[in-house]
């Protein structure tokens, strides 16, 4: 062992607040900003409403399989953990792996939303074109816009928790501020009759709701940010479990609510001719362009929150598996003074800041492959959930869930059933392009493993989960 034990530890401090501001702001992003819309006209006001109520609770379903493991194994990594745990090495390294997929993806995205959004602020400021990329225009004013804001978050989760999550709370609460704003001003200022039709008309009732269901998922990924920082979490082990599941709820009343606010306030001529109708809405509430601007400002939030939580969650992850010999050594590094994965942090934001110069469409791709990383890792995740059940009934679980066998079922079809909108044949499988990037990302994963595990030794994992179950400090010294 080389150096003082708390040289190797992360800084327990999030308390409470830190940890609900930051899955709940990374679980509402942009994508309310731009989506609400299409998802009105797709399924109805109240056929979008329901999709997000009934995809809720799926997402409910699987995060409580998390509320449970999360309390019971509260380690940086999360799904590394409970994965190794209950399915073995390589298990652990491939699911792990996958939801690092699906961080990068999120966190070099914002990089690409920003200047997007930027251009809703600041029309024609995408000056001085470097080249086109899948028809796109890449111009270095919008690059240099994407690029600062990944340098700037990255210096941000960089130099400490403490200071991310301050930022995290801050912006959390801008996001709510105006959310209320919006929701109470189109509530009575708002008609009902804008809410036709209640069920979509061309797709039918159950055709619509299925087509913005196939979305849902893919907007509640960030309640997992918890589990990969629990080592972080300065709270009762049970409070975790807690904490996550509220994080999931107030965003399934947060969505709901957006929908009907933007419902009541624009008609169905009106969201056709929308580009972003949350801002829109917004703007019809108080009869002013300054609250469109005011909801544009909030997406921007929206957008930090997440580009701040996903930094968080890869970096944990990443640096989960170095540390347990899954990948190199070097990726394990912590801060002296910080208690950051300093590395694992350098990673993202190198990736993060290479994205702007690929332009909007090629980032498609690059969500659309992370996507199919993270419910990759929530289907081993249930897995676990019930091989623990079945294997470790005495485990300590201070949050322990009813009829655990029956959810963790359910979640394990649910979980599995999100991995089967990806495949072939689905309304959103992949494209031949996004699984390319979904190959390659898990090939370059098995190669570093490979080494790893030539480099580090078969059983270096199973001694550092036996020196965390045992509450020695885990680092070997490679």
């Amino acid at each position: 062992m080389t150096g003082s034990t708390t040289e190797h530890k992360l800084a327990r401090v999030l308390a409470r607040k830190d940890v609900l501001a930051l899955a709940f702001g990374a679980m509402i992003g942009w994508g309310w900003i731009v989506l609400t819309g299409s998802w009105i006209q797709s399924a109805g006001s109240v056929g979008a409403i329901t999709a997000f109520v009934f995809g809720g609770i799926a997402i409910i379903l699987v995060g409580l399989t998390y509320a449970e493991l999360a309390s019971a194994m509260p380690q940086v990594g999360g799904e590394h953990v409970y994965s190794y745990r209950a399915l073995g090495h390589f298990a652990s390294f491939i699911c792990t792996w996958a939801i690092v997929l699906g961080y990068v993806s999120v966190v070099s995205f914002e990089a690409v939303a920003l200047p997007t959004v930027v251009e809703q602020l600041f029309p024609n400021y995408a000056v001085g074109h470097l080249w086109t990329i899948a028809g796109w225009d890449v111009t270095a004013s919008w690059v240099a816009v994407g690029v600062i804001g990944s340098l700037v978050m990255m210096w941000i989760n960089y130099i400490g928790i403490r200071t991310a999550a301050l930022v995290q709370k801050t912006v959390t609460l801008l996001i709510l501020a105006v959310g209320i704003m919006f929701i109470t001003g189109a509530l009575f200022t708002g008609d009902s009759a804008t809410l036709q039709p209640l069920f979509s008309v061309e797709n039918g009732v159950i055709g619509g709701i299925m087509t913005v269901l196939i979305m849902v998922p893919f907007m509640f990924v960030g309640f997992d940010v918890i589990p990969q920082a629990a080592e972080e979490i300065n709270l009762p082990f049970r409070e975790i479990g807690r904490v996550l599941m509220a994080s999931v709820i107030l965003a399934v009343f947060w969505y709901a609510l957006i929908i009907l606010g933007t419902a009541l306030m624009l008609d169905s001529s009106a969201l056709a001719s929308s580009s972003l109708a949350v801002p829109d809405a917004m703007q019809a509430v108080f009869a002013a362009p300054w609250a469109g601007n005011l909801m544009v400002l909030a997406g921007i939030a929206g957008i930090i929150t997440s580009w701040n939580a996903f930094y968080i969650g890869g970096s944990r992850a990443i640096f989960a598996l170095a540390h347990a010999g899954m990948l190199p050594a070097f990726l394990a590094k912590l801060h002296p003074r910080y208690r950051t994965p300093t590395n694992a942090i350098l990673m993202i934001g190198i990736l993060s800041s290479i994205a702007p110069f690929f332009g909007r469409p090629t980032m498609v791709w690059l969500v659309d492959a992370g996507g199919l990383g993270i419910v990759i890792a929530y289907l081993f995740v249930a897995l676990s959930f019930l091989v623990l059940r079945y294997r470790e009934p005495q485990l300590e679980r201070p949050f322990m869930v009813s009829q655990g066998k029956l959810v963790g079922g359910f979640a394990v079809a649910l979980s599995l059933g999100m991995v089967v909108l990806y495949l072939p044949g689905s309304p959103s499988a992949l494209l031949p392009v996004e699984w390319v990037v979904f190959g390659g990302w898990m090939i370059l994963g098995l190669i570093m493993y490979a080494w790893s595990r030539a480099r580090y030794g078969a059983d270096y994992a199973e001694k550092v989960m036996q020196r965390e179950l045992a509450g020695d400090d885990p680092y070997l010294g490679r």
